[in-house]
């Protein structure tokens, strides 16, 4: 047990991080590709849902990038914790990588979204619960990447995104409830109920490999912008020590 937790305590190190995330990037694009492949070839052999037609086609896109714009900032907000509560080394690194990627997500999201819903509603966009609630969710992911960019104390740029991160964490379960809570057009839960799916298990199947591939394609992602943000951070401290260096070995005029 304490070999165990001994290497987990190691990943702490962005060296040995690095080293790690060296190994498992290429298998997690691998594997994302295939089983985004494997889901697009159900998805396609699906058949047509009878009230939606051949649009509900879109549910395989859309419904895991809604996921996923989720479960990123829930990373984020436990990012921030280990920012702010643990001080964890690589705590700040992980929550600064995910928002890119998860505003991209939740981007992608809302304007699938907009085109499944003009052919139902009639409308590309309505403020409801479900639809504003997500709104603001990447209105918070673009103002916690700009916070990110705009200090260039890393430090400090740190704890307020981590900050901002916890305090917007109580959107996640309004977006996720607001369509029992509020009358909306949106549809409510189909997948996830107490009393089991009300999907066809020939829709379900689909939608389930494509948000499994979708998710293996996150950690892909998010373990590159990790490696990234470790090397510019390196290379941004070798400069000012080059920096620092140059001064002290000035000669005075």
């Amino acid at each position: 047990m304490n070999d165990t937790t001994m290497r987990w305590t190691d990943l702490a190190n962005p060296t040995r991080f690095v080293a790690l995330a060296d190994r498992l990037i290429p298998w997690f694009a691998g594997l994302a590709a295939l089983v985004l492949a494997i889901g697009l070839y159900m998805g396609f052999a699906a058949p047509e849902d009878y009230q939606q037609g051949i649009t509900v086609r879109i549910m395989y896109i859309h419904v895991p990038f809604a996921w996923l714009s989720m479960m990123c900032y829930s990373i984020m907000a436990a990012s921030a914790l280990g920012t702010l509560v643990w001080r964890h080394p690589l705590a700040d690194v992980a929550l600064k990588a995910a928002a890119p990627i998860g505003a991209t997500f939740t981007a992608l999201a809302l304007i699938t979204g907009s085109i499944w819903g003009k052919p139902m509603w009639g409308t590309w966009w309505v403020w409801d619960g479900r639809l504003t609630s997500v709104f603001v969710l990447f209105i918070l992911y673009l103002g916690i990447i700009a916070l990110t960019r705009a200090l260039d104390d890393h430090t400090r740029s740190a704890r307020a995104a981590a900050v901002i991160a916890l305090v917007g964490f109580v959107n996640i379960p309004i977006i996720k409830f607001s369509v029992d809570w509020w009358a909306t057009l949106h549809q409510p839960a189909s997948v996830f109920r107490l009393d089991g799916p009300t999907i066809h298990p020939s829709l379900l199947w689909p939608l389930m490999v494509m948000a499994l591939g979708f998710t293996i394609l996150f950690f892909a992602l998010h373990l590159t912008a990790m490696r990234t943000e470790i090397w510019r951070r390196r290379v941004a401290a070798m400069r000012r020590v080059a920096a620092r260096r140059a001064e002290s070995t000035e000669v005075p005029a």
